[in-house]
C-alpha cells in the first residue's frame, strides 16, 4: 500500500476499530478488574484478606486487580458520579450502602458461584449483591491506658474521654453509620439516641471519613476509644498490641452488636464485567472463604465452609455474651438521608 504513512495508519485504525482501539485502550486493558471497596479487608502491611485473594486471583487468571478504597458512602457516591461512564467493575460496601447502591441502579444481577451456600439474610433477594465476608460492629480501646474498656455508653460521657474519643462520620463511613444504628437500637429510638450523641459530642475529636484510620490512633494513645468493626480491628490488633475490641451496653443492659457484612456486587455496565464475575466467583470460592478468618480476621459467609483455625476460635470467644440484633436495613436505606441530617442537626457534625 502506497501513500501518506500517517493517513494509511489512520485508515488501518478505522478498519480495525471494532476489534481494538488504536491510540486508546490496549489489549492489556482487557486483563484488569477494578474494585471500589470500603476499607478494612486490605492489610496495613500487605497481609490482609484482599492482599492474599487478589494475589491468588491474579496468579490464577492473569487478570490484574485495580483497587480503590474509601468509606462505604464515599465509594457509592463515586460510583453515582460515574454512572454514565462506569469505571468500577465490582463494588464492595457495608450496609446500608450496598442497599443504597442497589436502589440507585448501580448494581446488575449476578449470583456468584457458591451464592447458593450463603444464607438469605446475607444476599439480595433480587440477586444484585452477595456478602463475601461477614463481620460485626464494635468499638476499640487502648489496653495500655485503660485496664478495662468503658462498659456502657454512659461512661463515655466522662471527662477523661474529652478529645480522646472519635467515631467516623455517619452517612460517609459504613462503621460511622453503624454508630447511629446501634445507638438508636440501644436507646430505644432515634430521639433518645440523638440526645445522647449530642452530649457525647463534647468529648468527640471530630469527623473522620475513614474508620480504618482511627485504630492506629487508639493503639498509639492519641485516642482512648473509637468505633470500628470486629474483622478490621481483629486483623489490625496483630500489629497493634494496644488495641482491644469491646461492645458498649446501655446502662443496666447487655452489650449488643449486629452483623455488618462486606457485600459485593457487579457494577451496572461494568467496563470489564466478565472479569468482575470471575473475581466475585473467586472471592466466594471455598479457598478464599477458608482464609477469611485465618488471614482476614473475619467470618466466612458460606455455610458449607467451617473455619477451625485459631483466629476463628478467638473470634467466637470475642462474641460470647454479646447480644446480636438485626437492623431493618431496608428502612434504614430509605430513611438514611433524614437520619444523617438529624444527626448533623443534633451534633453540629
Amino acid at each position: 500500500m502506497r501513500g501518506n504513512p500517517v493517513k494509511i495508519a489512520a485508515a488501518l485504525c478505522l478498519l480495525a476499530a471494532p476489534l481494538t482501539a488504536c491510540g486508546g485502550a490496549s489489549a492489556a486493558d482487557a486483563e484488569v478488574v477494578t474494585v471500589y471497596s470500603a476499607d478494612g479487608l486490605k492489610g496495613e502491611n500487605g497481609d490482609g484478606w484482599y492482599d492474599r485473594v487478589f494475589k491468588d486471583f491474579e496468579s490464577k487468571t492473569g487478570i490484574k486487580v485495580k483497587y480503590v478504597e474509601g468509606g462505604s458512602g464515599e465509594m457509592v457516591q463515586r460510583a453515582v458520579r460515574e454512572k454514565a461512564n462506569p469505571q468500577a467493575d465490582v463494588l464492595v460496601t457495608l450496609p446500608p450502602f450496598i442497599q443504597q447502591a442497589d436502589s440507585k441502579g448501580l448494581l446488575q444481577k449476578y449470583a456468584p458461584a457458591g451464592a447458593d451456600r450463603v444464607s438469605g439474610a446475607d444476599k439480595a433477594a433480587d440477586g444484585t449483591w452477595t456478602s463475601v465476608v461477614n463481620n460485626y460492629f464494635g468499638f476499640v480501646y487502648n489496653k495500655k491506658e485503660l485496664k478495662q474498656p468503658p462498659a456502657t455508653w454512659e461512661q463515655l460521657l466522662d471527662g477523661r474521654y474529652k478529645d480522646k474519643l472519635q467515631y467516623s462520620t455517619p452517612g460517609v463511613a459504613g462503621d460511622g453509620t453503624a454508630v447511629l444504628v446501634k445507638a438508636v437500637h440501644d436507646f430505644g429510638g432515634k430521639d433518645a439516641a440523638l440526645a445522647y450523641l449530642k452530649k457525647l459530642q463534647s468529648n468527640n475529636v471530630g469527623p473522620s471519613a475513614s474508620t480504618g484510620k482511627l485504630a492506629p490512633k487508639v493503639d498509639k494513645g492519641e485516642l482512648l476509644v473509637a468505633n470500628g468493626d470486629v474483622q478490621m480491628n481483629f486483623a489490625q490488633s496483630k500489629t497493634m498490641p494496644n488495641l482491644g475490641i469491646w461492645f458498649p451496653a446501655r446502662q443496666g443492659g447487655r452489650p449488643t452488636t449486629f452483623a455488618l457484612p462486606y457485600a459485593a456486587g457487579l457494577v451496572t455496565k461494568a467496563p470489564h464485567g466478565a472479569n468482575g464475575r470471575k473475581l466475585l466467583d473467586f472471592m466466594l470460592g471455598q479457598q478464599a472463604q477458608r482464609q477469611v478468618s485465618e488471614i482476614g480476621g473475619g467470618f466466612g459467609v458460606r455455610q458449607d465452609v467451617k473455619a477451625t483455625d485459631a483466629n476463628a476460635i478467638a473470634l467466637t470467644g470475642l462474641m460470647d455474651g454479646v447480644e446480636v440484633f438485626s437492623p431493618d436495613w431496608s428502612d434504614i436505606e430509605r430513611n438514611l438521608g433524614s437520619y444523617v441530617e438529624a444527626w448533623k442537626s443534633a451534633t453540629g457534625g
